[in-house]
C-alpha cells in the first residue's frame, strides 16, 4: 500500500500563528473544546492556507489568507464563510461552517473555522495516482483505481458540478453574491488586468491568447452559482469511492455564467492522449487514468444534466487555461517579490508558458480533445 498523500505536517515557520490565542477565541464560541489543541498544516495548496486544529475530542479545519497577498475577492474569509453558511442547510455536499473572525489581532489575519470532512481526495504525484485522506487523521486506504472506479468517480464529479449549477441561489440568500450581467466581459478583462499587474517576463503566448479571448467573447448563457475552482483535489469522495460527499474551497465562488465554470473544470481535466506538457498538469487529480470521462464526455454529460448548449466550449476551455496562467504568474511574482521562499514557486513561469501554449493549440484546432494530433 502506498503512503497516503496530503497528510498535515508541522506548521511552516512563515505560516505559523498563536494557536493558544485561536483556541481561547474558539472556546468562547464553541462548546466542548477541552484540552490543548495540536495545530498542523496542509501543505499542497497555493491559495488560502489550511490547517488541522486537533482537540482531544474534536477536529476542526482553519482557513486563512496567506501573507503578502492583497486580492480581497479571492481571500475574503467572511465571504467564503457566508457561502458555506448559506449552502449548508440546502445542500449536503459542503463542510459545515463553525465560526468566523474578522479581527486580525487573534492570529494575524481574518480566518474561519469549519468541520472536518472525512473521506478520500484523489491526487496525482510523480505520475502515480494515489488516494489522499480528506483532511488529515488516519490514512485513507488504497482503493485500487481501476477503470470501473474512475468511471464512477468522474461521472459523480461531473454530476456534482451540474448540481451546483442547478441550485436555487436566490432561495438560499446568495442573490447578492455576484453580478451576472456582463460576467463574461468582466472576467476576460479582469484576468487580463491581473496578468498585467503581475507580469515579470515577456510571454508572447499570453498576449496572443488574451487578444483572442477579447475578440471572441460570447454573451452570457445564464446565471448560476459557480464554484470557480472545481477539480478532483477540491472534492471529497466517500471512503468506498461511490461518489462525491463534499466540495471544498469556495473562496472564488460567485453568481455567473455556468459555462465559464464548466470551462474551469475542463482546464484542470487532463485526457490520456494529451501532449506531455499537459500530462504534467495532472497533479490536480488523476483525470488521465483509464475509465475517466474524457473532457468531451464530461461536457456532454454536464450539458445533458443542465440543458446548456456546449457548442462554444473551446472559448470556455481556453479562458480557463488563461486563468491558470495568470494564477501561476501571480504566484511566481510572489516568489520574485520575496513573499515566499518555497521552491515550488520557481516553476510557475514555465506553467504560464505551457498552459497558454495548450490553449492556443485548442483555439487553432477548434476543439478541446485530441490536442496531441
Amino acid at each position: 500500500m502506498p503512503e497516503p498523500l496530503d497528510q498535515p505536517t508541522p506548521v511552516r515557520p512563515e505560516s505559523s500563528f498563536d494557536v493558544a490565542a485561536l483556541a481561547a477565541w474558539l472556546r468562547e464560541r464553541v462548546d466542548g473544546l477541552e484540552g490543548s489543541p495540536e495545530l498542523l498544516q496542509f501543505g499542497r495548496g497555493f491559495s488560502n492556507l489550511t490547517y488541522l486544529l486537533r482537540f482531544p475530542s474534536r477536529e476542526l479545519v482553519v482557513r486563512r489568507a496567506p501573507p503578502g497577498i492583497n486580492i480581497k475577492s479571492a481571500h475574503d474569509m467572511g465571504r467564503e464563510f457566508r457561502i458555506l453558511h448559506a449552502l449548508a442547510p440546502a445542500w449536503s455536499k459542503v463542510p459545515r461552517p463553525v465560526a468566523h473572525c474578522d479581527d486580525a489581532a487573534v492570529i494575524g489575519t481574518p480566518f474561519y473555522v469549519m468541520e472536518r470532512v472525512r473521506g478520500v481526495i484523489l491526487r496525482a504525484q510523480e505520475g502515480a495516482a494515489r488516494p489522499a485522506d480528506g483532511g488529515g487523521g488516519e490514512p485513507a486506504k488504497d482503493p485500487f483505481l481501476d477503470e470501473a472506479t474512475m468511471c464512477r468517480v468522474s461521472a459523480s464529479a461531473c454530476d456534482t458540478l451540474a448540481e451546483i449549477h442547478q441550485l436555487d441561489w436566490r432561495a438560499i440568500d446568495l442573490g447578492d453574491l455576484g453580478k451576472p450581467a456582463g460576467y463574461v466581459e468582466r472576467q476576460v478583462r479582469g484576468w487580463a488586468d491581473r496578468y498585467r499587474k503581475a507580469r515579470t517576463d515577456d510571454v508572447p503566448t499570453v498576449e496572443r491568447l488574451g487578444t483572442w479571448l477579447e475578440e471572441n467573447r460570447p454573451t452570457e448563457s445564464g446565471a448560476a452559482l459557480v464554484h470557480n475552482d472545481f477539480k478532483y483535489d477540491n472534492v471529497v469522495l466517500a471512503p468506498d469511492l461511490l461518489g462525491v460527499t463534499a466540495v471544498l474551497d469556495w473562496e472564488m465562488a460567485t453568481i455567473g455564467d455556468p459555462l465559464m465554470d464548466l470551462g474551469t473544470a475542463l482546464g484542470y481535466w487532463v485526457d490520456p492522449g494529451d501532449r506531455p506538457l499537459l500530462q504534467g498538469r495532472s497533479v490536480f487529480g488523476p483525470t488521465n487514468l483509464p475509465g475517466n470521462l474524457t473532457r468531451m464526455q464530461f461536457v456532454e454529460r454536464w450539458s445533458r444534466a443542465t440543458g446548456h448548449d456546449e457548442s462554444n466550449v473551446v472559448f470556455y476551455y481556453a479562458f480557463a487555461l488563461f486563468k491558470l496562467a495568470v494564477i501561476s504568474q501571480q504566484l511566481y511574482k510572489r516568489y520574485v517579490d520575496g513573499f515566499t521562499k518555497e521552491e515550488r514557486y520557481v516553476h510557475m513561469l514555465a506553467s504560464v508558458r505551457s498552459v497558454t501554449a495548450t490553449a492556443l493549440v485548442a483555439v487553432d484546432k477548434g476543439r478541446i480533445d485530441r490536442l496531441a494530433e
